[in-house]
């Protein structure tokens, strides 16, 4: 299933991913080679629900993610 901007993140969706489509969406994010930066936001706001409910398909592309803690005060 190909991820476009008019999909939604969806519970069946985050379940249809296997390692290959995990795979494709991590390399789209290394290349960023968006038409759009929406386009990239949709598949990094993608790959983030993949990594909070699996975990076990993006251990290896959690770089992606960015995620640094910081101090709110």
């Amino acid at each position: 299933m190909e991820f476009i901007s008019e999909n939604k993140i969806s519970e069946e969706l985050v379940n249809s991913f296997d390692e290959q489509m995990t795979l494709e969406l991590a390399i789209r994010l290394e290349e960023d080679n968006y038409k759009t930066p929406f386009d990239g936001l949709n598949d990094w706001h993608l790959l983030r629900a993949l990594a909070i409910n699996r975990p076990e398909l993006t251990s290896n592309y959690i770089h992606l993610l960015d995620q640094e803690p910081f101090d709110e005060n």
